[in-house]
This record gives structure tokens, C-alpha cells and sequence, in this order.
């Protein structure tokens, strides 16, 4: 009994000094050991940022579009999961397949070569965003928000997300700040004061890239597939589109 227990003891003062998981004895953790893809840049791709706003209907897809437009001179290439799948069709998919989707968006493309790709990100702070800052380089991350209570709150996750993964934070856009009545010409701030979303950057560190002005005319152009920028470059708005877009240009390098 008493040599039983020996050897009992002897196997478990060696088991002290194994490591049957090979991981490091000093540092960090590699990516891999821990359950994370290695992240990669995108083929033929000189720089990509992120368009986040945590929250749907804040005007994120309106921003990155006409972001685009002042680096490429309208010769914007786009990929989206709506050219995979039917017009009216839902994309009601498992995660399996979603990751599929997006592996193949992020990773099969053939760009042909590009200055800048802008990743206009879906709602939430879910899978789909961890998946795409996990997987790939960002040079940058802008977050987009109105000045609402509800709006400012979603923004702040999604600060904090990017924050979480190590993705700088280029700066923030105010969307629909304030509307400027046709027949008056007052203005109204529709979703409440600029102040919450001053506060926010300055809690956060973060720069506010502009102020972009709620009209009719931003949503119409849209939909005629000929964003501001290019259907009145000399409108207020036009222009604060474009000075964002060359603030996050010179702070990527470009």
C-alpha cells in the first residue's frame, strides 16, 4: 500500500511540470492556442476601415458611400451579400453559414487593387463585427451616430468593442444633426442636443470627424445611386462629407 502511494505521489509531482497544452510558460497567449484566426490583410488592398454604428437607421451605409466617393472619383467597386441572394429573398442563415458568407466576402474577392476598402459593418457588436476584427487588419475603425439618447448609447458599444479588439478609432461622425427648414431657414436639431455626442468624444478620446446635416435631398440621391458628393458637390453637406472623407485619409496614410 505504502509503495502504491509513492508512486501515486511521484506521478503527481511530475504532472506539476508538464504542459500538455504546449502553452507559453512567460507572455501572451499566441492567437491560434487561443481559439483565434491569425489576422491577415485583404489581397490587393492597401488600407480598410471599419463603418460601425451599433444601431440601425443611423445613416452608417449613407456615410460610407459617399466616404468612398472623394478617394475614388466614383469608380467605387462594392461587394454586399445582396448580390449573392435574391432581391426579395431574407438571408435567413445559421452562424455556420453566415461565417461561410462573410469568410468568402473578406477573403475571395477580387478587388484588383485599391487604395482603401471601407467595411460598411451591420448593426450590433455581435459575431458578424468580432468575426471581421478578428480575421483582418483594420487600419481604423469610424464610428457613426445621431445625437438621440438610444443612438449615443449603441455608440458607445461599439466604441468600446473596438477598443476591446485593438482597432483604432479614426474618430466619429454625427449624422442628422440638425435639419435646416426649406421655408424658414432655422434650424431645428430633430434628435436633440450635440452635446451628449460631444461628451462622448471627449470621455473617449475620440475625435468628431463633422457634423452632417439632416436633409431630404441626402436620401433622395441615394436612391437614384448617385450619392451628394457627386449630385451636388457644392452643397453644405457635400462638403462636410468631404471633409471627413480626407480627415480619415490623412489619419490612415493617405
Amino acid at each position: 500500500m505504502r509503495a502504491t502511494s509513492n508512486r501515486l505521489f511521484h506521478t503527481l509531482r511530475s504532472l506539476q511540470h508538464e504542459n500538455p497544452l504546449g502553452l507559453p510558460r512567460t507572455g501572451s497567449i499566441p492567437r491560434m492556442q487561443r481559439g483565434l484566426p491569425e489576422r491577415r490583410k485583404i489581397k490587393d488592398v492597401a488600407k480598410v476601415i471599419a463603418v460601425s454604428s451599433a444601431k440601425g437607421g443611423v445613416g452608417k451605409s449613407t456615410v460610407a458611400d459617399n466616404q468612398l466617393l472623394p478617394l475614388s472619383n466614383y469608380g467605387v467597386k462594392t461587394m454586399s451579400m445582396g448580390y449573392l441572394v435574391g432581391e426579395d429573398a431574407p438571408v435567413v442563415w445559421r452562424g455556420l453559414m453566415v461565417m461561410k458568407a462573410l469568410q468568402q466576402l473578406l477573403h475571395e474577392v477580387e478587388w484588383g487593387g485599391l487604395d482603401i476598402l471601407v467595411l460598411d459593418l451591420p448593426p450590433g457588436t455581435g459575431d458578424t463585427q468580432l468575426s471581421v476584427t478578428q480575421q483582418i487588419i483594420l487600419d481604423g475603425s469610424v464610428i457613426i451616430t445621431t445625437p438621440h439618447t438610444l443612438a449615443v448609447k449603441d455608440a458607445i458599444k461599439g466604441i468600446n468593442m473596438f477598443k476591446k479588439v485593438n482597432v483604432p478609432l479614426l474618430g466619429l461622425v454625427q449624422n442628422m444633426s440638425l435639419f435646416c427648414c426649406p421655408h424658414c431657414h432655422q434650424d431645428t436639431a430633430v434628435f436633440g442636443s450635440s452635446e451628449r455626442v460631444r461628451g462622448l468624444c471627449q470621455d473617449h478620446s475620440i475625435d468628431l470627424l463633422g457634423d452632417i446635416p439632416l436633409h431630404q435631398n441626402v436620401g433622395d440621391d441615394g436612391q437614384r445611386g448617385k450619392p451628394t458628393v457627386v449630385s451636388e458637390p457644392e452643397s453644405h453637406r457635400a462638403r462636410a462629407f468631404m471633409d471627413i472623407a480626407r480627415q480619415v485619409g490623412a489619419k490612415i496614410g493617405l
